[in-house]
């Protein structure tokens, strides 16, 4: 057996720290991400506020212009105000408010086929639906192979009246994009799996999942001949 070169251990070497690294920085990349985002969401009031703060007591409270500091208070004041409106939400008060919202984005056409849309998308995948699972599988992008969906609705075939399901299809790492097929009911897979567990496999890129899933559509009884 002979001996592995310096190149050959160092490449080995190489591939184990990467494959360390790489959850930890994918992990930082994305809570970072998440992080700028809220932080610059209140960076435009928070800026002018603490200008006026520190102007006003430059010698015990100047330290508040630095931007790291700038960039925690309006993380905190994002963070504050998405509360803020999920707890008024759940209130009479809030609920009026937000139909009032709703009821003024109608009005604008563009603003109005977006938001009614995501708003209808979120709330299908909060709801159990009606006689067919949430998760199931399809032929995609051939019959050899799967993909994970959601399925946001049933239609029907004009003219033969056959189930169709809408069947969202996320991609990974990232959920927000992907495809839609109109698939047959008779050819989805259903599963047992929660939309949550759906959403942690497609991240992960199918390393977190239970232990088990099916592949093949559920065997379906012959339609009955016609009677004489």
């Amino acid at each position: 057996m002979s001996t592995p070169t310096f190149s050959q251990r160092f490449q080995r070497v190489f591939l184990t720290g990467l494959l360390t690294l790489l959850p930890l920085w994918l992990t930082w990349f994305v809570v970072k991400f998440v992080f700028v985002f809220l932080s610059n969401t209140s960076r435009p009031l928070i800026e002018p506020l603490s200008h006026r703060i520190a102007a006003s007591f430059p010698h015990a409270l100047g330290w508040i212009n630095a931007e790291s500091v700038q960039a925690t208070f309006a993380l905190v004041a994002t963070i504050l105000v998405i509360a803020g409106v999920g707890w008024l939400t759940r209130r009479v008060v809030g609920q009026r408010l937000l139909g009032w919202f709703e009821a003024l984005v109608q009005r604008i056409p563009l603003a109005s086929t977006i938001y009614s849309s995501v708003r209808k998308l979120l709330d299908i995948l909060q709801t159990k639906p009606d006689g067919t699972q949430r998760v199931v599988l399809i032929d995609f992008p051939h019959p050899d192979m799967k993909a994970i969906g959601f399925v946001t609705r049933v239609i029907r075939e004009h003219g033969t009246g056959r189930e169709l399901a809408a069947v969202y299809v996320p991609t990974t790492p990232n959920p927000t994009s992907g495809y839609l097929e109109v698939v047959p009911v008779e050819k989805i897979t259903p599963t047992d799996w929660t939309v949550d567990q759906a959403m942690s496999f497609i991240i992960s890129g199918g390393a977190v999942a239970p232990e088990t899933i099916p592949f093949d559509p559920p065997a379906r009884a012959p339609a009955a001949p016609p009677a004489p």
